[in-house]
């Protein structure tokens, strides 16, 4: 009788903590249970703190998926989020596509097998750069003809009526694989970037629980702020941030409010998402029933793709700085976008990427091919070094985030002149985010000081300090060094770059050695070496494996990827660059990208590939300057690139056996673009009017082992 009652107290328990809320079934057939309350997310009753990364099934090779959702859980990704782009499978009305890399169940079978939780973003708009925000164009002709049956977004009946029929058609890609069958499927968004009103967004929801898809929650981004009225607890709204924007229509630096999100904030709104859409006057004033939900995120910015006219170029401690300013400010889901980078589907009549001379989302030109996004995970499943920082932070979270979880943030971040610091503790225990960090801003050395410790927080610097932690029979007062992750019997902490490690332990101060284990209480202790960390990785309860590359698990076998840097490639110079053309101002204002009869003046060179084995490992570097690079096979555009500073990747596997060939057209030194200061010197010291130099093409093999 006890045991049932003490069951009764614990299910009790469960449905009061997420009693404001109005979801679908949180309790899988094996008994697990997956909650949302007012502060975060429970796992059986218990808080946890996971993280969520964007990856797009359809922008990915279908062969590729297990591997790079395995390298995506090595990095720290316990939640795959996805749009489902519409236009994608429903070219044609009424034909609907799940073939090949459009194979939504294939892709949710593989995240079940890899215990990869997912979060499905539906639309019906989606944005996520894609032509028509993802619409069919055929929706989108039928709105333009008959608004009041078809208009977009909206509750006309016409339009309704062909969601419901899309969310019916994903509803059976993902029968049986929903978490409350013991399935991937936690989540649903409920479309992307709306302000409403109310009565659209319940209109879908009602379409997507009729389409099956009976889920623990329903998510909408929080931005822009919702049109009248909404009804509380049926979706949750989630948030977002961004280092820097392609969208925006200034060729400046970092211009609107970008730097805020560098800063440890009350405020969970941004004003910097969409300001091409919503503009620059978006209210940060957050309504009262709004900060009755947990501050969760589902568009941390990952990095940047860089737009014709903006050409953005992140660096790799851009979103390592942004989660540690979420974090601090009391965030307890980091979501980003993109975490894992990906390719458009190619598309004979036109680009499947958003442009400026399209009929919807004519907002801004992107590139046809690429969705590198710079993310931690690039288009080829190539790590970036954000990859390995943010990793790091992930690995605390998994070991930790219970704790940090229900812990309130205290802000005090003293702006550009002072630290930027925010505390979250229950008083005797807790952690402090730090965060020294501004993009293409020099903020100084700065003092601190913590626990009594005099500190000179080196300028760049993004961490987290634990105090007030228990483990086994140590108790940890303090410690100037970031965890790491949890053994059975043993602890280990990341050092600071320029801050001595130091860690007061059961009342005695330590001083450690780097890298060298040392014990108290029973438990080993490392604190291992800034470098030294980035190559760790828990792999089980008992061990941590180093590696220079990636290491993940297949099954029972832990495999290590490394991308090493091979010959060069042959070139053959066919022809060289002729009149540059003429820039215009698109649609929006703002610069317009050559069109294909452009490419007819470019440079172009033969690439010669040589005879390879299992091609698919291999891809090219290319190293350039200028404005836009194009690569064909047998005539057909296979990659592209708007020229930002960084080298541009090709899949061998789309050139092997083809006629390839590289085109690349010179930039003006007067084209009304946004780049940053080290690409701007290196346009202008440039000699004439242009740039453009190929420095070389090279080979780039994934090795696994």
């Amino acid at each position: 009788m006890r045991h049932g009652f003490l069951f009764l107290l614990f299910l009790s328990t469960l449905l009061s903590a997420a009693e404001p809320f109005k979801f679908g079934t949180a309790v899988r057939p094996d008994g697990q249970t997956l909650y949302v309350d007012g502060t975060g997310i429970l796992l059986n009753g218990e808080y946890v703190l996971p993280v969520m990364g964007e990856i797009h099934f359809s922008r990915v090779p279908e062969q590729d998926w297990r591997r790079e959702i395995r390298k995506m859980q090595a990095g720290g990704i316990d939640i795959a989020a996805c749009y489902i782009f519409w236009n994608h499978h429903e070219a044609a009305e009424g034909q609907i596509d799940w073939s090949g890399n459009r194979n939504l169940r294939e892709f949710l079978e593989i995240c079940r097998d890899c215990d990869m939780k997912v979060v499905l973003r539906v639309g019906p708009f989606c944005h996520g750069e894609v032509y028509l925000g993802g619409i069919p164009e055929w929706v989108v002709d039928k709105a333009l003809a008959d608004p009041e049956q078809y208009r977009l977004r909206s509750t006309a009946p016409g339009f309704i009526e062909a969601i419901s029929r899309f969310y019916d058609a994903i509803g059976a890609q993902a029968e049986g694989l929903l978490w409350k069958d013991g399935g991937p499927v936690i989540g649903v968004q409920v479309d992307n970037e709306s302000s409403g009103p109310w009565p659209y967004f319940a209109a879908l929801k009602r379409a997507i629980i009729a389409a099956g898809m009976d889920v623990p929650f329903y998510t909408r981004t929080g931005w822009p702020q919702m049109e009248g009225p909404a009804v509380f607890g049926e979706i949750l709204p989630l948030y977002g941030d961004y280092a820097d924007g392609f969208w925006d229509r200034e060729l400046t630096e970092m211009p609107g409010a970008y730097r805020a999100a560098f800063r440890f904030r009350d405020s969970r709104l941004s004003a910097v998402i969409a300001t091409e859409v919503f503009g620059t006057d978006q209210s940060t004033e957050m309504k009262a029933e709004d900060r009755a939900y947990p501050y969760l995120t589902c568009e941390l910015g990952g990095g940047m793709m860089p737009s014709y006219h903006r050409r953005i170029h992140i660096f790799d401690r851009d979103a390592l700085a942004l989660a540690i300013c979420k974090l601090g400010s009391g965030s307890n889901l980091p979501g980003y976008y993109m975490y894992h980078g990906g390719t458009n589907p190619y598309c004979a009549e036109h680009s499947m990427a958003e442009f400026q001379a399209s009929k919807y989302t004519d907002w801004n030109d992107m590139p046809h091919m690429t969705y590198d996004f710079q993310a931690p995970l690039g288009e080829m499943g190539q790590p970036n070094q954000s990859y390995h920082y943010l990793r790091l932070l992930h690995q605390m979270l998994r070991d930790w985030g219970g704790e940090l979880a229900p812990l309130r943030p205290e802000i005090a971040d003293a702006g550009r002149d002072g630290l930027r610091t925010a505390t979250r503790s229950d008083g005797g225990k807790g952690f402090v985010f730090v965060n020294n960090y501004e993009r293409l801003a020099a903020l100084g050395e700065k003092r601190w000081t913590f626990c009594g410790q005099e500190l000179t927080v080196p300028e760049g610097a993004s961490f987290c300090f634990p105090f007030g932690l228990d483990f086994r029979k140590l108790h940890i007062d303090w410690a100037t060094v970031q965890p790491f992750c949890k053994l059975r019997r043993a602890l280990y902490f990341t050092a600071v770059e320029g801050i001595e490690p130091v860690l007061k332990l059961n009342g005695k101060e330590y001083r450690p050695r780097l890298d060298k284990p040392f014990r108290v209480k029973g438990v080993k202790i490392v604190v291992m070496s800034p470098a030294r960390a980035l190559q760790a990785y828990k792999v089980s309860d008992r061990k941590v494996r180093f590696s220079e590359g990636i290491l993940y698990r297949n099954g029972r076998r832990l495999v290590e990827e490394r991308w090493e840097s091979g010959a060069p490639v042959e070139l053959e110079a066919l022809a060289p660059a002729g009149p540059v053309r003429s820039i215009s101002l698109g649609k929006q204002g703002v610069a317009e990208q050559p069109a294909e009869a452009d490419f007819d003046a470019a440079a172009v060179w033969k690439i010669r590939l040589p005879e390879l084995p299992e091609p698919e490992d291999w891809f090219l570097e290319i190293d350039y300057d200028g404005d836009v690079a194009r690569v064909y096979a047998d005539g057909r555009l296979v990659e592209d690139n708007f020229w930002n500073g960084r080298k541009m990747l090709v899949r061998v596997s789309d050139l092997a056996g083809k006629d390839a060939e590289l085109r690349i057209l010179p930039l003006r030194k007067d084209a009304p673009i946004y780049l940053q200061p080290g690409q701007r010197a290196v346009l202008d010291a440039a000699p004439g009017e242009t740039l453009l130099a190929l420095r070389g093409v090279r080979l780039l093999h994934r090795v696994t082992k």
